[in-house]
């Protein structure tokens, strides 16, 4: 018999870890080569780990609910093979991280009056980072293993840490945690789910690391609006889906991109990256979680082409059938946020891009042109900019030809096919 072992796969070209959101098998069972294994949370989508060969569980190394990086081992695999090999994977096949690693300071809190046991990268540093002695944590998971939530318990509730070593000039008062809020009678507490993590975790990073800057315009959509409103209805009776503004304001944004390719980049540390493609990444609301699917070359298609895809898109996060490849390769971000009546926001950046743009409601105001005034059907257009990556300046060129896209937007010179 062989053992192999099975690690977390790279589920997109910026994914660098993963959650063990359930898995699928347990100790002993037999699996095929491709049967689903567990499945796992990534960028806001759940998707399958399928096995890399025939053969029996032999062991799970990852917990539910655990986040690991990309590589990782998550369990083991009994196969047949030539020769015996040891039956203790976690000895041999795979190591621990205390085993694996040269022994440091900042995980010696980890092994301190440690349980006997493995214990996951996540929880080795979450224990290095609040001087945790794990000998004192009541594990929740298979066979009284230590989880994350376990020691992110331990720091909510107050509980003393483990004794570091003395260093100069900082205080040996232990540090505590904030207290977490507590329900009150009445109060209703809904559980989080990992999609709400996801989400949660990707809104964080980024705020924490990108510089947010933003600029508003408002645009004169009245010609959008007489020739959308003029072929709406004979557009869903031919096509069978909606011809919706927000598809023209898709395709406004996709050609100033080619404009301002700047705004099509990424900040990667020592450079910027401008992306060749224009893959334009759209909010879609369901009735509990906001998706962020993508339109693949955004810029090379059709307006007809544009409603196609964004009604598909929402129709798959409705159902919950939003793939991988749905939501990964995002570019730029644009966000329908006048669907529900707003007239301004401040949206954050979808991090790595580097801008994010608020479509808001149209709505008619009194405007003054060639000194009289009008009713015109008005929209503000509100962006968000990495401010490493953008200035003002670019910004707002940016924004003054997403204006003038939109408000050039005729029957005569606006070819829906």
């Amino acid at each position: 018999m062989a053992l192999e072992k099975i690690t977390m796969p790279q589920l997109g070209e910026s994914v660098t870890e993963g959650t063990i959101s359930q898995w699928l098998v347990a100790p002993g069972d037999h699996v095929n080569k491709y049967d689903a294994l567990a499945e796992v949370l990534t960028d806001k989508v759940t998707a399958e780990i399928p096995s890399s060969f025939t053969g029996t569980v032999k062991e799970l190394i990852a917990e539910e609910d655990e986040t690991l990086e990309v590589g990782a081992v998550i369990c083991i695999l009994e196969t047949e093979g030539a020769g015996e090999q040891q039956t203790e994977p976690a000895k041999e096949k795979a190591p621990t991280p205390e085993a694996s690693a040269p022994e440091t300071p900042k995980k010696a809190p980890a092994k301190q009056n440690a349980p006997a046991g493995r214990f996951s990268p996540a929880v080795l540093t979450l224990a290095a980072e609040h001087n945790i002695d794990l000998g004192q944590v009541t594990g929740s998971g298979r066979d009284g293993r230590i989880t994350r939530k376990d020691v992110l318990a331990y720091v909510e509730n107050g509980a003393p840490v483990a004794e570091a070593p003395a260093k100069p000039a900082e205080s040996s008062a232990p540090q505590k945690a904030a207290p977490m809020p507590t329900s009150q009678v009445g109060d209703r507490e809904t559980p989080i789910d990992g999609i709400r993590k996801a989400i949660a975790k990707h809104m964080v990073t980024s705020k924490h690391e990108i510089p947010h800057a933003w600029m508003m315009v408002e645009a004169d959509a009245t010609g959008l609006v007489r020739y959308r409103d003029g072929l709406k209805n004979k557009f869903k009776a031919e096509e069978g889906y909606a011809l919706t503004y927000f598809a023209f304001f898709v395709k406004a944004v996709a050609q100033a991109l080619k404009e301002f390719p700047i705004l099509n980049s990424t900040w990667a540390g020592d450079k910027i990256i401008e992306r060749a493609d224009i893959n334009i990444s759209i909010a879609v609301a369901t009735d509990d979680h906001l998706f962020v699917p993508v339109i693949k070359h955004a810029d090379e298609k059709s307006i007809k082409g544009i409603a196609r895809e964004i009604n598909e898109l929402a129709a798959k996060a409705r159902a919950g059938k939003l793939t991988q490849d749905d939501m990964s390769g995002g570019t730029f971000t644009v966000n329908s946020t006048g669907s529900f009546g707003s007239v301004q926001s401040m949206g954050i950046i979808n991090h790595p891009q580097a801008a994010i743009l608020q479509v808001e409601s149209i709505v008619k105001r009194p405007v003054v042109i060639d000194d009289m005034i009008a009713i015109r059907n008005m929209v503000n257009l509100c962006l968000s900019i990495d401010h490493r990556i953008l200035d003002g300046l670019v910004a707002g060129r940016f924004l003054q030809k997403v204006k003038e896209n939109v408000e050039t937007i005729t029957k005569e010179n606006t070819p829906i096919y």
